[in-house]
């Protein structure tokens, strides 16, 4: 039985944060959606405890806090540092990937440019944290 989650997404391209929308809602699965439009505005969400995520979708490259900072301030904190955070990004660069990694992601996934291509991997993404066993504090 897979679970509805609870999904903070950071994104700063609104076109992006609609696709997602968009392919949840056609999959017709329940997670709830919390937007977040930069790190600082993450941070932010996670510190009022009042929606604390089961995963977080994170963009690297937006304004005012990139997503490696905000995945290194993630990963420091002993009340957030569970969250499984997956990377959705366009960035394939090696030197992300392996940074991501060693701060501590949980996946990095490459948005690809078509859209069916994207539908395939939004439902196997969320499909495998839907059955996950998720730590929550």
């Amino acid at each position: 039985m897979m679970k509805s989650l609870k999904i903070l997404l950071i994104e700063d391209d609104i076109i992006e944060v609609m696709k997602l929308n968009r392919v949840v809602s056609s999959l017709k699965l329940k997670h709830k959606i919390i937007e977040a439009n930069n790190g600082e505005e993450a941070l932010t969400i996670l510190e009022q405890n009042t929606i604390i995520p089961d995963i977080i979708l994170l963009d690297l490259n937006m304004p005012k806090l990139s997503g490696i900072e905000f995945l290194s301030i993630l990963k420091k904190s002993k009340d957030f540092n569970c969250i499984p955070t997956i990377i959705l990004t366009t960035s394939n660069n090696s030197r992300d990937i392996l940074k991501c990694f060693e701060i501590g992601v949980s996946g990095y996934v490459i948005k690809p440019l078509k859209y069916e291509d994207y539908v395939y991997k939004i439902e196997k993404l969320l499909a495998y944290w839907s059955i996950n066993e998720i730590v929550e504090k």
